[in-house]
């Protein structure tokens, strides 16, 4: 009996290492994933931008920064930090980046959130701390710049 049980997870354990060789296709779909949703952001803060100031005049209370200037960052971030996901340059930094922007929205705007909304950004931030602690993955330009920076 033990001899089957050994070999039965013999089996598994090889098996399951298969698996591995799907991590950075995921990696890379995470990224594209994230970027899309904070790029499409920042493109319709950008596209009606009267009312973007407006919103952070009177609706979203950013804490510390006065609301033009946190208008102008939130979009920049939201334009700048996912291309740097999808290229993979700089990822940790792009990943916290959005991390935080993410919570301070949903802070922010808390009050105006449904549930789902909030449910939402938990999960956007949940994402982002994946790549924050995990990075980027093999198929990323900050592999390959680690690689020729030894």
């Amino acid at each position: 009996m033990r001899g089957v049980l050994h070999k039965g997870l013999h089996h598994y354990y090889r098996s399951s290492r298969y698996l591995l060789h799907a991590v950075p296709v995921l990696d890379v779909a995470l990224r594209l994933f994230l970027a899309n949703v904070f790029f499409k952001s920042g493109l319709t803060k950008l596209q009606t931008w009267d009312s973007t100031l407006y919103l952070f005049r009177e609706e979203y209370k950013v804490p510390l920064l006065p609301p033009d200037f946190a208008a102008y960052l939130a979009t920049g971030a939201e334009l700048a930090l996912p291309v740097l996901l999808v290229f993979g340059l700089f990822g940790r930094f792009a990943a916290l980046g959005l991390f935080i922007l993410n919570a301070v929205a949903a802070y922010s705007y808390y009050e105006q959130l449904s549930a789902a909304g909030l449910q939402q950004h938990f999960y956007w931030g949940a994402l982002l701390a994946v790549l924050l602690l995990h990075g980027l993955g093999k198929w990323s330009l900050d592999e390959w710049l680690e690689l020729r920076c030894k």
